[in-house]
């Protein structure tokens, strides 16, 4: 929204101001904490039936989840992340390797 007398938004003096440093340290990789995934957030992810997912871990061509409880199990994040890369690669390089 342009104000006709050109001051600034009353919010912008409520903003904290970014100093040089922490400019530098927004430059630097972002390494993010592992993550886990719940089943129905895979499902979600892969287009994939818990079914298929179980099969394909079966198989040995999805990765295996985690124990995280006597009851509880999640797929880490950046597993899932890669298996899905790698299925986007086969498909683009029209590669005959399935799944």
């Amino acid at each position: 929204m342009i104000r006709a007398d050109n001051a600034p938004p009353p919010w912008k003096d409520q903003l904290p101001s970014i100093t040089s440093r922490e400019v530098t340290n927004m430059a630097q990789p972002i390494q993010r904490e592992p993550a886990f995934l719940r089943r129905k957030q895979v499902e979600s992810r892969t287009g994939l039936a818990r079914s298929t997912i179980y099969q394909y871990i079966k198989d040995g061509m999805f990765p295996k989840p985690v124990p995280l409880g006597p009851r509880a199990v999640g797929w880490l994040e950046s597993e899932v992340s890669e298996w899905i890369d790698e299925r986007v690669k086969i498909a683009r390089d029209g590669s005959r390797k399935r799944a």
